[in-house]
């Protein structure tokens, strides 16, 4: 018995004209039953279950755009292909306005109603073989690529591709591919974590590096400044690519992007990786600058990032950019705050640069670690991306980019300072009670780890990090590893396992998107 690929109704009241056509679709492997009436195929949709609707739209009795509603009332999920002799652009506009799926106009031949049941009942499997079959394609040449010595672009090539891949295969769970992409990324961390190692010391001393956070404001953010009317840098704490990636996709019905990226500096956490794009200096610089930021032993994202208009004025003056009247900064931290940032967004426009940062990507990932039910709904990278574009879509903050697209001569950036990783495996380590408390690099007297989990920093100002005093010894995770002290350690590996952090050392946290956007106006 030959297995049917999908249970077609159509509806014509010339259904015999059409008999070579049914024809053709049951040799195909279709299971198709017609009717030559409004009626009859609404009482068929009512007894029966169906895939797909062929429905004319010139019927005597119920004509086809009120069967289509009716039918759409009783299965809305149900596609339905209007085949019409009219191509009237009314008739069309009525007809995508009662949801149909597709219209075709008569005469119709076999190849466009076998390419439109492709398309609805074996779309998603054919696609997921093209999917499956290039995926496994790619997969060797990024292993390839990953084991020939690559450099800072081809790491930014090899994880944009992982990214894409990851977002693709969401489409299609039923391939069981998720878990050979995550250690195919778990791979590629080891290698990326080794690289970071061996070159990250050398950068800060070259001139011909990367681009790195100190850098971001000279080399990515003033040239756009001196063509713009009006330039609003939008910086997303904590925005992985992949979460970017999402944004992206709604944005470009509004403006033309271009994406470039550039590296964060150690360790990958808002003090550090912030501070040095608002001030285009490393923390050390600033330490002696601004002692008061670094006397707390502990990391408060909150305090250490108050002085960051400042810092970027002072960039400009010490780049001698005059800039008329002067930049503006605004930090979005709570809901409410954004909602009036969004209604007077527009007054922004009369300024060269705004500088605006959005602290909820952020929120977010440290709610997640804290919240089960949050853990619930984004339980991996992929609900979590979700869970990120969930937010954008209803934000004030995607509310201001919808605005800022309807003006001319307006420029809108989008960065971030650091992303994060999902943490799956504990790295015990020593240190004394007042050694910093963060997941994912530390700083204190006496820290002990193990090397293939950590980078070991015995000097500070070797990596242009704040001394902090005397003594001071950072340590960096490396790859998925989040630190565990050994007391009570098994309860806090459990608690922390699972959870999106950052300030260490991975293609998520380092490699990060700069998009630069013109309103398509």
């Amino acid at each position: 018995m030959q297995y049917s690929k999908g249970k077609i109704l159509w509806v014509d009241d010339e259904i015999e004209l059409l008999r070579p056509h049914i024809l053709f679709l049951k040799e195909k492997g279709y299971d198709v039953e017609t009717a030559t009436n409004g009626e009859d195929a609404i009482e068929l949709v009512n007894e029966k279950r169906f895939d797909i609707v062929f429905l004319d739209e010139m019927m005597a009795g119920m004509g086809g755009l009120k069967t289509l509603s009716t039918i759409k009332n009783i299965r809305p999920e149900l596609p339905i292909i209007m085949v019409t002799k009219s191509e009237d652009e009314g008739l069309m506009e009525n007809a995508i306005g009662g949801k149909i799926s597709d219209y075709l106009t008569k005469p119709v031949n076999p190849s466009q109603i076998l390419l439109a049941c492709k398309k609805f009942l074996e779309g998603k499997k054919i696609t997921g073989e093209h999917v499956s079959r290039d995926y496994l394609k790619e997969f060797n040449e990024i292993s390839s690529a990953i084991l020939s010595s690559p450099d800072e672009n081809d790491w930014i090539d090899i994880y944009t591709k992982l990214v894409n891949w990851s977002i693709d295969l969401d489409e299609h769970p039923e391939l069981g591919l998720k878990n050979t992409l995550y250690d195919q990324f778990r791979t590629a961390n080891l290698d990326f974590s080794k690289f970071i190692e061996n070159k990250y010391r050398n950068w800060l001393e070259q001139e011909n590096r990367p681009v790195l956070s100190i850098d971001v404001v000279e080399k990515f953010l003033l040239p756009e400044i001196h063509n713009t009317k009006s330039v609003f840098f939008f910086v997303i704490d904590c925005l992985r690519l992949d979460q970017c990636m999402g944004m992206e996709t709604i944005l470009r019905e509004y403006y033309n992007i271009n994406r470039k990226f550039y590296y964060s500096i150690l360790p990958t956490a808002t003090p550090y990786a912030r501070n040095a794009i608002f001030s285009g200096s490393w923390p050390n610089d600033i330490e002696r600058r601004f002692p008061e930021i670094w006397e707390k032993w502990e990391d408060d994202d909150h305090s250490r990032n108050k002085n960051e208009g400042q810092f970027l004025i002072s960039l400009l003056e010490r780049r001698k950019v005059n800039i008329k009247p002067d930049p503006k900064y605004v930090k979005i931290i709570d809901p409410e705050f954004g909602k009036g940032i969004e209604q007077n967004i527009l007054s922004y426009t009369q300024n060269k640069l705004t500088s605006i940062v959005v602290n909820f990507v952020d929120i977010l990932a440290h709610g997640r670690s804290d919240s089960q039910i949050l853990k619930e709904i984004a339980p991996d990278e992929s609900a979590y991306r979700s869970l990120t574009q969930s937010w954008f879509n209803h934000s004030s903050f995607f509310n201001m980019l919808k605005t800022l697209s309807t003006q001319k001569r307006v420029k809108v950036i989008i960065t971030t300072d650091h992303g994060s990783i999902r943490c799956m495996r504990g790295a015990k380590v020593i240190g004394d009670r007042d050694a910093a408390t963060n997941l994912r690099y530390k700083f204190g007297r006496n820290l002990k780890v193990e090397d293939k989990h950590a980078i070991f920093i015995k000097n500070p100002s070797d990596y242009r990090l704040p001394n902090r005093g005397v003594t001071i010894n950072y340590i960096i995770a490396k790859e998925d590893y989040y630190f565990v002290y050994p007391t009570d350690y098994h309860k806090y590996l459990a608690q922390y396992r699972d959870s999106f952090q950052h300030g260490g050392i991975s293609m998520e946290e380092m490699i990060l998107p700069f998009i630069v956007m013109e309103p398509k106006i």
